[in-house]
């Protein structure tokens, strides 16, 4: 692949691409703020090199919180057909990312169907395929080689992923922290499980934290962007904000720093599970030791015990964490915990996730983004059905509802019928609408 110059050595010269005035359409900022922000490392655009992007996206401070939908196979579900109409299901309900986070069946054609047919950007966590492959080679996970890691990254790249998740904070010092502070479910991260396996077993450092700039010259000739995963990321709200995940991220942080010094893109995942007292805290402690780098968090989960209904769960967290600065929230959908996600798992998740973010972006930005609120309180004031379906963030759902319970005359709904509190008041207000 030959050399050119990346993203943010064309933004520094001020050359602004059209993906990215795409990008900044919708967003309150400007296509040249957002790209003062990614020459800063405080946004990034997630957009391989390779490929063109339908619905591209910025991420970052000031934009839109952004959503992510996780779909991919297992070893026990493997249908090609099947994750495609999760991808389907994921852009129609309106998610900016997905991921592939394939693990069963042949992974690189999953993943190079998904890049093919998906219009918003790409990810995928590569070092479960280079595990996977490690386990049918060698017959063990632990035997990965460097050089099979890295490889597993750069065929992502090659394929047209936009980002990447990396597990480089796994490193000797963070495991050395995980094992006094007596977790209660130890390592959730699939990823952070693996490297840390492979460090006991090898009792070497993790190579993509040691060969750090073989990952970089990757990120920069496919122009990928690098989300550095946390593998010590809370599994139990018990364990939230502990030695192991602070130690983590302060490598994350230092690797931040020299991701912006070789011009590549970065953002830094996050956690987890974490109690509701502790979300604020760790959004600002990320930032803090991140310099700024955009957070992306699955979650965060602020209790343990509902599962069937963890989409709640995550969207509670996620809408404080998104309010107090963070600025990705990868969905959690009914059957976290429980199994592979199906299609209406899918749409469902994404859609309580994009509910979350958008309350935040109320707390956030009012200004800007209380507008479509605004116009939804206003039909429903006049009693205007179809324009609150249609201003709905889930007009399927909306219309569905209304279908079922609408009233003949259509001055009201089955829940008042003719006590409607609006519909009353505005006849003493001198407020009525001819509409209604």
């Amino acid at each position: 692949m030959d050399e050119r110059e990346t993203l943010i050595e064309r933004l520094r010269k001020g050359d602004i691409p059209s993906l990215l005035e795409r990008a900044a359409e919708g967003e309150p900022l400007a296509a040249e703020e957002i790209a003062r922000e990614i020459v800063e490392g405080t946004a990034v655009l997630c957009a391989n090199g390779l490929r063109d992007i339908d619905r591209p996206c910025a991420i970052g401070a000031g934009l839109r919180t952004k959503v992510n939908a996780n779909i991919g196979t297992s070893a026990e579900r493997a249908d090609l057909a099947v994750e495609l109409s999760k991808l389907l299901a994921a852009v129609e309900a309106g998610a900016d990312t997905v991921m592939d986070l394939s693990t069963g069946g042949d992974i690189d054609a999953v993943r190079r169907a998904v890049v093919a047919n998906s219009a918003v950007p790409v990810g995928t966590v590569p070092i479960y395929q280079a595990a996977i492959e490690s386990q049918e080679r060698h017959g063990s996970i632990v035997a990965m080689t460097a050089d099979e890691m890295f490889g597993a990254v750069e065929r992502h790249a090659a394929d047209g992923v936009d980002f990447v998740t990396v597990h480089c904070g796994v490193t000797t010092k963070a495991l050395s922290a995980l094992e006094s502070t007596g977790r209660v479910a130890d390592i959730v991260s699939r990823g952070g499980a693996f490297l840390s396996g492979w460090i006991i077993y090898n009792e070497r450092e993790n190579p993509l934290y040691e060969n750090f700039d073989r990952m970089l010259e990757i990120a920069r000739r496919y122009e990928v962007t690098l989300s550095l995963g946390d593998g010590f990321r809370p599994g139990a709200v018990a364990d939230a904000t502990d030695a192991a995940q602070i130690q983590e991220l302060i490598t994350l942080g230092e690797l931040v720093g020299r991701c912006r010094e070789a011009g590549v893109q970065a953002m830094v995942e996050g956690p987890g599970h974490v109690p509701l007292h502790q979300v604020v805290e760790n959004v600002r402690l990320a930032k803090d030791i991140c310099r700024g780098a955009p957070f992306y968090v699955l979650g965060p989960l602020v209790t343990d015990v509902a599962p069937g209904y963890d989409h709640i769960v995550a969207g509670i967290g996620g809408a404080l964490a998104a309010a107090s600065g963070a600025d990705y929230l990868c969905y959690v959908t009914p059957r976290e915990h429980l199994g592979l996600p199906e299609e209406e798992d899918v749409r469902e998740g994404t859609i309580v996730t994009r509910i979350a973010a958008h309350a935040a972006d109320l707390a956030k930005n009012p200004g800007f983004f209380m507008s479509w609120d605004t116009e939804m309180s206003r039909a429903r004031k006049a009693l205007k059905w179809e324009r609150q379906v249609e201003l709905s963030l889930d007009p399927r759902r909306a219309g569905g509802v209304l279908a079922e319970c609408r009233v003949a005359d259509d001055t009201g709904c089955t829940m008042c019928g003719e006590f409607c509190a609006m519909k009353f008041i505005a006849k003493y207000l001198g407020t009525e609408e001819s509409t209604c």
